[in-house]
Protein backbone atom coordinates (compact mmCIF):
# COMPACT_ATOMS: atom_id res chain seq x y z
CA UNK A 1 0.00 0.00 0.00
CA UNK A 2 1.23 3.49 -0.77
CA UNK A 3 1.15 5.54 2.39
CA UNK A 4 3.96 7.78 1.19
CA UNK A 5 6.39 9.23 3.70
CA UNK A 6 4.16 8.23 6.63
CA UNK A 7 5.36 4.65 6.65
CA UNK A 8 8.25 5.37 9.02
CA UNK A 9 6.55 8.08 11.10
CA UNK A 10 6.42 7.45 14.84
CA UNK A 11 4.48 9.47 17.39
CA UNK A 12 5.66 8.64 20.91
CA UNK A 13 3.51 8.19 24.00
CA UNK A 14 5.17 11.32 25.41
CA UNK A 15 4.01 13.33 22.37
CA UNK A 16 0.41 12.19 22.95
CA UNK A 17 0.62 13.10 26.64
CA UNK A 18 2.00 16.50 25.67
CA UNK A 19 -0.93 17.09 23.29
CA UNK A 20 -3.31 16.59 26.24
CA UNK A 21 -1.22 18.74 28.58
CA UNK A 22 -1.06 21.59 26.06
CA UNK A 23 -4.74 21.28 25.14
CA UNK A 24 -3.73 20.48 21.55
CA UNK A 25 -6.67 18.11 21.09
CA UNK A 26 -8.33 19.19 17.85
CA UNK A 27 -9.25 15.52 17.39
CA UNK A 28 -11.73 15.72 20.31
CA UNK A 29 -15.34 16.36 19.27
CA UNK A 30 -17.42 18.19 21.90
CA UNK A 31 -20.71 17.21 20.25
CA UNK A 32 -19.82 13.61 19.55
CA UNK A 33 -19.28 12.17 16.10
CA UNK A 34 -22.15 12.35 13.60
CA UNK A 35 -21.11 9.02 12.04
CA UNK A 36 -21.78 7.18 15.30
CA UNK A 37 -25.30 8.58 15.39
CA UNK A 38 -25.77 7.71 11.72
CA UNK A 39 -24.56 4.11 12.10
CA UNK A 40 -25.68 3.43 15.67
CA UNK A 41 -28.12 0.76 14.46
CA UNK A 42 -25.24 -1.08 12.79
CA UNK A 43 -23.23 -1.02 16.02
CA UNK A 44 -26.10 -2.12 18.26
CA UNK A 45 -27.79 -4.44 15.74
CA UNK A 46 -31.00 -4.47 17.79
CA UNK A 47 -29.16 -5.59 20.93
CA UNK A 48 -29.18 -4.00 24.38
CA UNK A 49 -26.79 -4.16 27.32
CA UNK A 50 -23.71 -4.49 25.12
CA UNK A 51 -20.06 -4.22 26.15
CA UNK A 52 -18.68 -1.50 23.88
CA UNK A 53 -14.97 -0.77 23.55
CA UNK A 54 -13.45 2.64 22.84
CA UNK A 55 -9.77 2.20 21.87
CA UNK A 56 -7.65 5.32 22.53
CA UNK A 57 -10.81 6.88 23.93
CA UNK A 58 -9.57 10.29 25.06
CA UNK A 59 -12.57 11.95 26.68
CA UNK A 60 -15.07 10.98 23.98
CA UNK A 61 -18.56 12.22 24.88
CA UNK A 62 -20.08 9.19 23.11
CA UNK A 63 -18.96 7.03 26.05
CA UNK A 64 -21.49 8.68 28.35
CA UNK A 65 -24.12 8.69 25.61
CA UNK A 66 -23.88 4.90 25.12
CA UNK A 67 -23.66 4.25 28.88
CA UNK A 68 -26.83 6.29 29.37
CA UNK A 69 -28.52 3.94 26.87
CA UNK A 70 -27.74 1.00 29.16
CA UNK A 71 -24.51 -0.29 27.62
CA UNK A 72 -21.25 -0.99 29.45
CA UNK A 73 -18.47 1.17 28.08
CA UNK A 74 -14.82 0.23 28.41
CA UNK A 75 -12.10 2.51 27.10
CA UNK A 76 -8.34 2.71 27.09
CA UNK A 77 -6.35 5.92 27.04
CA UNK A 78 -2.71 6.69 27.80
CA UNK A 79 -3.48 10.17 29.20
CA UNK A 80 -4.72 10.19 32.79
CA UNK A 81 -5.65 13.84 32.30
CA UNK A 82 -8.03 12.88 29.46
CA UNK A 83 -9.67 10.20 31.60
CA UNK A 84 -10.12 12.51 34.59
CA UNK A 85 -11.41 15.29 32.31
CA UNK A 86 -14.05 12.89 30.97
CA UNK A 87 -15.44 12.17 34.43
CA UNK A 88 -15.28 15.78 35.62
CA UNK A 89 -16.83 17.26 32.45
CA UNK A 90 -19.81 14.90 32.83
CA UNK A 91 -19.97 15.36 36.63
CA UNK A 92 -19.60 11.60 37.06
CA UNK A 93 -18.26 10.32 40.38
CA UNK A 94 -15.65 7.60 39.95
CA UNK A 95 -13.18 5.45 41.79
CA UNK A 96 -9.61 4.72 40.78
CA UNK A 97 -7.76 1.47 41.33
CA UNK A 98 -4.58 -0.19 40.10
CA UNK A 99 -4.72 -2.91 37.45
CA UNK A 100 -2.74 -5.77 39.04
CA UNK A 101 -1.85 -7.39 35.69
CA UNK A 102 -0.35 -4.18 34.22
CA UNK A 103 2.49 -2.37 35.97
CA UNK A 104 1.64 1.29 36.57
CA UNK A 105 -1.82 1.05 35.00
CA UNK A 106 -4.96 2.41 36.63
CA UNK A 107 -8.63 1.75 36.02
CA UNK A 108 -11.10 4.56 36.53
CA UNK A 109 -14.67 3.38 36.99
CA UNK A 110 -17.86 5.39 37.30
CA UNK A 111 -19.60 4.84 40.62
CA UNK A 112 -22.55 3.49 38.63
CA UNK A 113 -20.14 0.84 37.29
CA UNK A 114 -21.09 1.13 33.61
CA UNK A 115 -18.03 3.10 32.44
CA UNK A 116 -14.52 1.70 32.99
CA UNK A 117 -11.53 3.52 31.53
CA UNK A 118 -8.07 1.96 31.62
CA UNK A 119 -5.15 4.35 31.76
CA UNK A 120 -2.27 2.51 30.08
CA UNK A 121 -0.91 1.58 26.68
CA UNK A 122 -3.50 -0.23 24.59
CA UNK A 123 -0.88 -2.90 23.92
CA UNK A 124 -0.88 -3.83 27.61
CA UNK A 125 -4.51 -4.95 27.38
CA UNK A 126 -5.70 -8.45 26.60
CA UNK A 127 -9.02 -10.26 26.68
CA UNK A 128 -7.93 -11.95 29.93
CA UNK A 129 -7.85 -8.48 31.55
CA UNK A 130 -10.79 -6.66 29.92
CA UNK A 131 -12.88 -9.51 28.53
CA UNK A 132 -14.46 -9.55 25.07
CA UNK A 133 -16.59 -6.87 23.44
CA UNK A 134 -19.86 -6.87 21.50
CA UNK A 135 -19.02 -3.62 19.75
CA UNK A 136 -16.12 -1.29 19.00
CA UNK A 137 -16.26 2.41 18.15
CA UNK A 138 -12.88 3.14 16.55
CA UNK A 139 -13.21 6.81 15.67
CA UNK A 140 -9.60 7.89 15.99
CA UNK A 141 -7.55 4.90 17.05
CA UNK A 142 -6.43 3.06 13.92
CA UNK A 143 -5.61 6.40 12.29
CA UNK A 144 -3.58 7.44 15.38
CA UNK A 145 -1.60 4.22 15.73
CA UNK A 146 1.89 4.43 14.24
CA UNK A 147 1.81 2.81 10.78
CA UNK A 148 4.41 0.20 11.80
CA UNK A 149 2.12 -0.88 14.70
CA UNK A 150 -1.08 -1.38 12.69
CA UNK A 151 -0.79 -5.16 12.41
CA UNK A 152 -0.19 -5.46 16.15
CA UNK A 153 -3.17 -3.17 16.82
CA UNK A 154 -5.50 -5.08 14.48
CA UNK A 155 -4.49 -8.44 15.98
CA UNK A 156 -5.28 -7.13 19.46
CA UNK A 157 -8.65 -5.75 18.35
CA UNK A 158 -9.59 -9.05 16.69
CA UNK A 159 -8.68 -10.84 19.94
CA UNK A 160 -10.88 -8.46 21.97
CA UNK A 161 -14.14 -8.90 20.05
CA UNK A 162 -16.84 -11.56 20.25
CA UNK A 163 -17.63 -13.54 17.10
CA UNK A 164 -20.87 -11.63 16.41
CA UNK A 165 -19.55 -8.19 17.30
CA UNK A 166 -19.93 -4.97 15.31
CA UNK A 167 -16.87 -2.82 14.60
CA UNK A 168 -17.36 0.76 13.44
CA UNK A 169 -14.17 2.23 12.04
CA UNK A 170 -13.65 5.82 10.89
CA UNK A 171 -10.66 6.58 8.67
CA UNK A 172 -9.63 9.64 6.70
CA UNK A 173 -8.71 9.84 3.05
CA UNK A 174 -6.09 12.29 1.78
CA UNK A 175 -2.72 12.45 0.00
CA UNK A 176 -0.26 11.03 2.57
CA UNK A 177 2.63 12.85 0.90
CA UNK A 178 1.10 16.22 1.82
CA UNK A 179 0.40 15.58 5.52
CA UNK A 180 2.69 13.75 7.93
CA UNK A 181 -0.09 12.58 10.27
CA UNK A 182 -1.65 11.79 12.62
CA UNK A 183 -4.33 11.16 11.67
CA UNK A 184 -2.57 8.73 9.39
CA UNK A 185 -3.89 7.69 6.01
CA UNK A 186 -5.14 4.09 6.06
CA UNK A 187 -6.25 2.98 2.59
CA UNK A 188 -9.29 0.71 2.31
CA UNK A 189 -7.09 -2.09 0.94
CA UNK A 190 -5.06 -2.01 4.15
CA UNK A 191 -8.18 -2.04 6.33
CA UNK A 192 -9.25 -5.20 4.47
CA UNK A 193 -5.85 -6.86 4.85
CA UNK A 194 -5.73 -5.99 8.57
CA UNK A 195 -9.25 -7.04 9.50
CA UNK A 196 -10.19 -9.51 6.75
Amino acid sequence: SDIGSQKERVVTEEEWLQKWEMGNIGFHKEQGHPLLQKYLDVLLNGRSGLRIFFPLCGKAVEMKWLADMGHSVIGVEVSEQAVKDFFSEHSLPYCEEPVPEISGAKMFQSTSGNISLYCCSIYDLSSSIVGKFDGVWDRGALVAVNPRDRQRYASLMIDLVEKNSSYLLVTVSYDPNKHKGPPFYVPESEVKSLFG
